[in-house]
């Protein structure tokens, strides 16, 4: 990621009373989510202000480690878990050094990826599928160069992915979902724009 610019999330990060993204969870999470046990260990990759791992918090998962490269991301996210009494095990990383020190049961990231070059995502995601539990989850989304990155992702969107590559990674798994589809996106102060993307929900045999 080209840190001489400031992406556009960093400025909402420091607002808790707007969320950048959503202020609800990714869809994927509601609809995979009776997959999860309370006690299942959890982590998302990329979490910016938490709108995903709040959730959970919110819903009686307790064991849950989200991280993300933005300092302010993390910090709002500790101060949303403060108000709302929650427990995240929340800090700052970034995904191209991160070494895991447990396995889990549940590995998530979602608009994040592409942000590191493509070697470093698919090294990434070889070490997530090492450290997940046997028949543990993964879901992951990734911005495609199907179409164009969009102007306000365009100087960090490094690691694009070609269709059906995330795909390929998961092929000694079992892919439970895999969807391929472009949409409209707009956040604050950010005219609408497209995105091509894939999504995969795959489990560890």
């Amino acid at each position: 990621m080209d840190k001489t610019i400031i992406p556009f999330w960093e400025e909402t990060y420091l607002k808790d009373d707007v969320m950048t993204f959503s202020i609800e969870p990714n869809k994927t999470i509601k609809e995979f989510e009776h997959l999860l046990k309370k006690q299942s260990n959890i982590l998302e990759v990329g979490c910016g202000e938490g709108q995903n791992v709040l959730y959970l918090a919110k819903q009686g998962y307790c064991n849950i480690d989200a991280f993300d490269i933005s300092e302010s991301g993390i910090s709002k996210l500790k101060r949303l878990c403060e108000k709302d009494s929650l427990y995240i095990n929340a800090f700052v990383h970034d995904l191209v050094t991160y070494t895991f020190d447990k396995k889990y049961d549940w590995i998530m990231s979602f608009a994040t990826l592409c942000f590191v070059e493509k070697s470093a995502w698919k090294q990434f995601l070889l070490r997530a599928k090492e450290n997940t539990n046997a028949g543990g989850i993964h879901i992951m989304h990734i911005f495609t160069d199907t179409v164009p990155a969009s102007p306000d992702i365009a100087p960090f969107a490094i690691g694009l992915a070609k269709d059906g590559e995330l795909k390929e990674m998961y092929n000694d798994w079992e892919i439970l979902q895999f969807q391929s589809y472009t949409f409209e996106d707009e956040h604050p102060n950010v005219p609408k724009h497209m995105h091509a993307v894939n999504k995969i929900v795959a489990q560890k045999p």
